[in-house]
């Protein structure tokens, strides 16, 4: 399955606790760390609610 990157740029200070556990769920918690995941719909939509938190590098 293809593979996407993505990188954290905003911080979860201030945000819903679901936002914050989407984070978690992408492998993200520090602003400036990547995860590599796979590309799925799901994680798609979690992207798609964190959007301006995090930032798709490849994919």
């Amino acid at each position: 399955m293809a593979q996407i990157k993505v990188r954290q740029t905003g911080s979860p200070i201030r945000r819903k606790k679901d936002q914050r556990a989407t984070l978690v769920g992408l492998g993200l918690n520090r602003v400036g760390r990547v995860s590599t995941l796979e590309d799925t719909p799901a994680v798609r939509g979690m992207i798609a609610k964190v959007q301006h938190m995090v930032e798709v590098i490849e994919g």
